[in-house]
């Protein structure tokens, strides 16, 4: 027995027409036969479903079937017949035109460049990932890659045909690159098997590409680096990607920068960091200090009694900030040098400093110092 039409939409005999057609369009989506390749349990749903929608969406038959249930519907049981659902249904189904529109744009979207032309796909696009020093990306710097990818066949110039032969029109779509099917009442295209969406077909490949057109090699492509590149910058060098096909414009290579770590430096955003180790005297007393960074150095102030951790702040001598004039700070760490050895006239000196601060040592944890032992004996 038939199953009753709401129950196969999932409505209920109150539904508005609009809710009847937008469950129906999920339904339809959901078990088309192109999305559902090989089940049967699949397509025998969608059959079920659009023979119950095209009576509940009609007022008369739905009227009709309210009343008489399966039988009596247009003088009979038309929905009876044997064989696929494309011979099923041959009635008017114009009103259905806006529905079947947005399932077929969505599920055959993308297999052609469609619409009566033969297809051009774009190149693909391509990567490479480099490592930049810290030096190269404070000022920039125009580096050469040797990259593989698909150039256009220079023998044949992208036809892949053979001695110029200009590519016949292929039989099967006419050209067009797509193949339109009907099933019942809706078509749809897809891109031509014997062509694979060309449009035209080679009697004789060229024996350089084989007929694809495209060729692997190597090649050579200057970068420019500009300054201020962090770590995972993509530079774009627009049409140096792989060659399209039937004319079609190259992709892009997309170039991603990974930073090599500088021994003594340290960056975060614009900004970079470093530390300096000074003696107790330029620390107390400051001191005019040269600070080596990645272009040279920097002449900083140090204030006296600076202690030990203080960190100092010069601005604008960090990394440029990419696409501006301006630059990232540069922060120095001040850290306290102390001596291995010294020699008995700076110990004298210190010794002396220490009692002018009160600070003067215990004797005995100097024992084992001969010029300690001579000042406490």
């Amino acid at each position: 027995m038939k199953r009753d039409y709401y129950e196969v939409l999932g409505v209920s005999k109150t539904a508005a027409a609009d809710e009847i057609k937008s469950t129906y369009r999920k339904l339809a989506l959901k078990y088309h036969p192109d999305k559902n390749p090989d089940n049967k349990e699949a397509e025998e749903k969608f059959k079920e479903i659009n023979e119950a929608y095209e009576v509940l969406s009609d007022t008369q038959k739905k009227q009709q079937y309210d009343t008489f249930g399966h039988n009596n519907i247009n003088g009979g049981n038309p929905f009876a017949g044997q064989g696929s659902y494309t011979q099923q249904y041959s009635g008017d189904f114009s009103n259905m035109g806006d529905i079947f529109g947005d399932i077929f744009d969505g599920i055959f979207s993308g297999t052609s460049n469609g619409r009566g032309r033969a297809s051009q796909r774009n190149g693909e696009d391509l990567r490479y990932d480099i490592e930049v020093s810290y030096l190269d990306a404070m000022k920039g710097k125009e580096i050469s890659i040797d990259i593989p990818k698909k150039e256009t066949c220079s023998v044949c110039h992208g036809t892949g045909s053979k001695d110029g032969v200009v590519p016949k029109q292929c039989a099967a779509c006419k050209g067009k690159g797509q193949v339109r099917y009907s099933q019942g009442f809706f078509s749809f295209s897809q891109e031509c098997p014997h062509c694979k969406g060309k449009g035209t077909v080679i009697s004789r490949h060229c024996y350089e590409c084989k007929g694809e057109g495209t060729v692997n090699k190597r090649k050579n492509i200057k970068v420019k680096i500009p300054a201020g590149v962090d770590e995972g910058t993509s530079l774009k060098v627009s049409a140096s990607g792989n060659a399209g096909s039937n004319g079609a414009p190259p992709g892009d290579l997309y170039v991603v920068i990974h930073m090599k770590q500088t021994e003594g430096f340290q960056r975060n955003g614009d900004d970079l960091y470093t530390e300096i180790a000074i003696s107790f005297p330029q620390t107390a007393m400051g001191i005019d200090y040269s600070v080596p960074v990645l272009e040279g150095q920097v002449k900083v102030k140090i204030p006296p009694s600076t202690q030990p951790g203080t960190i100092l702040r010069i601005r604008e001598q960090g990394f440029p900030k990419l696409g501006r004039k301006s630059r990232g700070d540069l922060y120095i760490k001040i850290n306290l040098s102390m001596p291995k050895h010294m020699t008995d006239a700076q110990k004298r000196a210190l010794f002396e400093y220490a009692k002018s601060m009160g600070e003067i040592p215990r004797a005995e944890q100097y024992q084992g110092d001969s010029f300690f032992k001579k000042i406490f004996r």
